[in-house]
């Protein structure tokens, strides 16, 4: 698919999305559904089908690994600088996390698969396997922080380990390291449900969104999207560069670190004391900008 048309293609879902909730078509309960099929059948196909053919030295890199956390941390690092004057502790806790923590899987997982092939996609999955394990709890733990929130810190964590995508990628490597093979139905059929995951996540992030914007948010906005889809996926092409990596994997980690921030930020929000408002507000702006932005490393990089 042409790259201009593969754009019009994603704002176009977005926008169906955003409409099939507005008329009572994607109501909350459908939107569930939906989200569901994404999360438990739909995105862990697509990390199975990315790794359990690839040779596993070509995916769990520990040059990738490193390059993920040099990426988060400093980016972490940077939304504290940025965000620690704002005086209310709910807006500052959710600009914090929402400068960093990345829509790995309902965006940039199917992007790098659809756009740049499955020896890419087997390297974003490592990004999203070892970036959920990391930026979900330093999310849950710096919201509680900044918050003050009383929830259960090991209810929110135990949720990670049981995390469906992370057990697709889990059983993807153990089919890499045993050489197993899988019958062609079986690829079929998971190679349909692989097909689905760039739409309907897209659709999923439009139901999710809330449209406001007051004015005396727009600094934060702007903060948070030019920290997230702006010198992020920068700072990701830098660190991959000096580490040396090839430059299919730099592309992958440009793309995975340019998605914009994740529909679950807003969940977090709600459950740990955040500004759910202001929520929903940075992921609409940080998915349509990133749109833009990826455009832009499309053209760079390919």
């Amino acid at each position: 698919m042409d790259l201009f048309v593969r754009v019009l293609y994603m704002l176009g879902l977005l926008g169906v999305g955003i409409a099939a909730r507005s008329v009572g078509v994607l109501d909350e309960q459908r939107a569930d559904w939906l989200n569901r099929f994404a999360f438990y059948a739909a995105l862990p196909a697509l990390i199975f089908l990315s790794t359990y053919a690839e040779p596993l030295a070509e995916i769990l890199s520990p040059t990738v690994v490193l390059g993920l956390w040099v990426v988060l941390f400093v980016t972490v690092g940077l939304s504290w600088l940025v965000h620690r004057r704002n005086d209310t502790p709910a807006a500052r806790g959710v600009a914090m996390v929402q400068s960093y923590h990345s829509n790995f899987g309902y965006f940039g997982l199917p992007l790098v698969a659809a756009t740049l092939g499955s020896a890419a996609a087997a390297k974003a999955s490592l990004i999203l396997g070892v970036g959920a394990l990391t930026q979900v709890p330093l999310t849950i733990v710096i919201l509680l922080r900044v918050t003050g929130s009383d929830a259960a810190i090991a209810d929110e964590l135990r949720g990670v380990v049981t995390n469906p995508v992370l057990v697709a990628l889990v059983i993807g490597l153990v089919f890499s390291w045993q050489g197993f093979g899988v019958p062609a139905p079986a690829t079929d059929g998971l190679g349909v449900l692989a097909e689905l995951a760039l739409p309907i996540a897209l659709l999923c992030v439009g139901a999710s969104m809330e449209l406001a914007f007051p004015r005396e948010d727009l600094g934060t906005v702007g903060s948070v999207v030019g920290l997230k889809v702006v010198l992020m996926p920068a700072l990701a092409w830098l660190t991959f560069t000096l580490l040396g990596v090839s430059n299919l994997t730099i592309q992958a980690s440009v793309l995975m670190f340019g998605a914009p921030t994740a529909v679950s930020t807003y969940i977090y929000a709600g459950e740990l004391g955040g500004d759910r408002r202001i929520a929903s507000l940075n992921i609409f702006v940080t998915t349509v900008v990133s749109i833009v932005t990826l455009l832009g490393a499309f053209e760079v990089l390919l």
